[in-house]
């Protein structure tokens, strides 16, 4: 599958493209970025910056995507959607995306999925979630399926379980999130309990779908490695290639609970 030519960037450019906006700005951030964006601070002021850069002090949001747009992965996610949720035939598919940021993703999904979606786009960062939601509320935005629901919330993705039942969700969307953490001076150790706090919400027929740009050889011993409870593999890890992007290779690792046995 070919990636769209979408305002797309990988992580490590997009790290200069943040750089950049805070540089425009003046912003002190810029020479603390690749260190600490595991941090809330940082991205509240990415966010504020941004936002103020793009529309000066007013007009529409621009939405911040890393990696790619909703288009380049649609026929990824889309099966997931199809299926029958866990809960029941007629109960919504209960999706999150995790660590949304400004991200159209989420509520691409909800505009876009023909069966009921119960979308919730989680970020750490308020500003960040205020901006969303404010964008949402301005374009009225609609659902595929008028069963549907989208909401934003702050909350730290390392702490989901707090939010999330264990076992109640479809669905786990990751764009960049865990390589933000992975290549932050101390985000090594959150990644791995984001990692396990999703598996421990996702349901058994669900999924968790991270989208990077980190080589296979790399990112599938680790999901193994921190995905496992109490020495046993939680989880089974699939990739597949999802295209080129200006000499970059994106890949879609699929993390699927593994049921053990008693």
């Amino acid at each position: 599958m070919a990636l769209s030519a979408a305002p797309s960037l990988a992580l490590r450019r997009g790290a200069g493209k943040l750089a950049a906006t805070c540089a425009r700005s003046r912003s002190s951030l810029a020479s603390q970025l690749i260190e600490n964006m595991d941090k809330k601070a940082t991205w509240d002021r990415f966010y504020t910056e941004n936002n103020n850069n793009n529309n000066n002090g007013g007009g529409k949001m621009k939405n911040f995507e890393w990696f790619f747009g909703f288009d380049s992965v649609r026929d990824l996610i889309a099966p997931h959607l199809l299926r029958p949720a866990a809960a029941g035939p007629d109960e919504p598919a209960r999706v999150l995306d995790a660590g949304c940021g400004t991200s159209a993703l989420g509520p691409a999904i909800y505009a876009h999925s023909p069966r009921p979606v119960d979308v919730t786009c989680a970020d750490i960062s308020p500003v960040a979630v205020r901006l969303m939601r404010e964008q949402v509320r301005a374009e009225a935005a609609r659902p595929g399926n008028a069963l549907s629901r989208l909401a934003f919330l702050e909350l730290d993705c390392g702490e989901l379980c707090r939010h999330f039942g264990p076992g109640s969700l479809d669905l786990v969307v990751d764009k960049g999130t865990t390589d933000a953490l992975l290549r932050s001076k101390d985000g090594g150790g959150k990644a791995g309990r984001v990692l396990r706090q999703c598996l421990a919400a996702l349901r058994g027929s669900g999924s968790l779908l991270q989208f990077s740009d980190e080589d296979p050889d790399a990112r599938v011993p680790w999901l193994e490695t921190e995905g496992r409870v109490a020495g046993a593999a939680a989880a089974d890890v699939a990739v597949q290639e999802v295209g080129n992007l200006r000499g970059v290779h994106y890949y879609c690792y699929q993390v699927t609970p593994r049921v053990l046995k008693r």
